[in-house]
């Protein structure tokens, strides 16, 4: 089977996935094979409806992460990737049939509230921690996502060929879903990215590497979040980036341009309220 695993893993790289994805999609179909070989007492080798039918209603009815009932966004999350495993079930000659049908995704409840928990004043406290902390590519990365709006794993990939200062411009060439989009960066990215340019260590072309890697990686970077909050993460910066540009008269369009958001629906989240306000207009009823 783990053959089988390096060649799916193989097959979703040729598809233009992300590294990320092709991360979650392999440990997805991992657990689906190890759940399959519990329940059944045999390897799996194809797929048929009636099993994934079988493990939808485990994965919503008995599964539980922390002690809770998966919800509907990561029972999702599972079924995508059978998706993919049964095209390359189907592009191997193994079968011929489509087993998970879109009718076997749950409905999302999209929150009404503003999904961004941090303000404004959060973000700069948090920022000058990490500058006075004297770790300047930190810093530098921090800046960038609080304020272009980047995915953290698009952040970690841009290249210093990717990146102009004196335009104030970057390239995200690997986008979600392979797409490829133009950022626009303000002043005070481009001052964090020169000052960091000063002490960073020469050798690769990746614009955040390390003493270790060509490229850090994410999980250094959320570690190294965490000794300066325990609440905001890099995809917290995100939202705080979308909500701010709202805020300060950016339109719909232009911010899902920014981040990168291929349904304006996910950007018009950033326009409702937030949950505090809710809140506070809720006690005056």
């Amino acid at each position: 089977m783990e053959d089988l695993i390096e060649e799916f893993s193989a097959f979703l790289s040729q598809s233009s996935k992300s590294q990320n994805t092709i991360k979650t999609y392999v440990l997805n179909v991992q657990q689906y094979l190890k759940w399959f070989r519990d329940t059944y007492g045999m390897d799996c080798k194809r797929l048929y409806r009636e099993n994934i039918l079988d493990y939808r209603n485990y994965l919503i009815n008995v599964k539980r992460f922390k002690g809770k009932h998966l919800n509907a966004k990561t029972v999702n999350g599972y079924l995508s990737a059978m998706v993919a495993y049964n095209q390359f079930l189907a592009g191997k000659g193994t079968q011929d049939d489509v087993v998970v049908e879109k009718s076997d995704f749950m409905k999302v409840e999209l929150d009404f509230a503003n999904p961004c928990i941090i303000s404004k004043s959060d973000v700069e406290k948090f920022r000058q921690e990490i500058l006075e902390s004297g770790d300047k590519r930190l810093y530098a990365l921090a800046t960038l996502l609080a304020y272009a709006g980047l995915r953290i794993s698009e952040a970690l990939n841009v290249k210093l060929t990717d990146l102009s200062l004196e335009a104030k411009e970057v390239v995200v060439r690997k986008g979600k879903g392979g797409k490829q989009r133009l950022v626009y960066l303000n002043t005070r990215i481009v001052a964090a990215i020169r000052e960091y340019m000063k002490v960073r260590k020469p050798g690769s072309e990746y614009l955040f590497n390390s003493r270790e890697t060509e490229r850090v990686d994410r999980t250094v970077i959320n570690k190294q979040f965490k000794r300066f909050s325990q609440v905001i993460t890099p995809h917290t910066l995100r939202h705080f980036y979308a909500t701010n540009a709202l805020e300060n008269g950016f339109s719909v369009h232009e911010v899902a341009n920014q981040c990168g958001h291929r349904d304006l629906k996910v950007t018009l989240l950033y326009t409702n309220p937030s949950r505090s306000e809710m809140k506070r207009k809720a006690e005056l009823l």
